[in-house]
């Protein structure tokens, strides 16, 4: 099933299949290790929904929702 990493539920888990996005906001994800084929957990969500803590590729990373709206999943049943 396709999700993007901002709808994702605490405890899912997907692939990484797709980042939009343009310029700089693209080049930062890729820079932080968010690129196809990582492997990413949704690990916390703050009470509004804004940030997220993600883990890739063994590490804890903190992500904007609109950040994380651009990165399309393939979520593991």
């Amino acid at each position: 099933m396709q999700k993007l990493l901002s709808e994702l539920s605490v405890g899912e888990t997907g692939i990484v299949k797709s980042v939009a996005g343009e310029g700089k906001l693209r080049r930062r994800l890729f820079d932080m290790g968010v690129t196809p084929g990582a492997e990413v957990v949704l690990r916390k969500k703050a009470p509004l929904g804004d940030p997220l803590e993600i883990t890739i590729r063994g590490y804890e990373l903190t992500l904007r929702k609109t950040e994380a709206a651009c990165v399309g999943l393939e979520v593991k049943e």
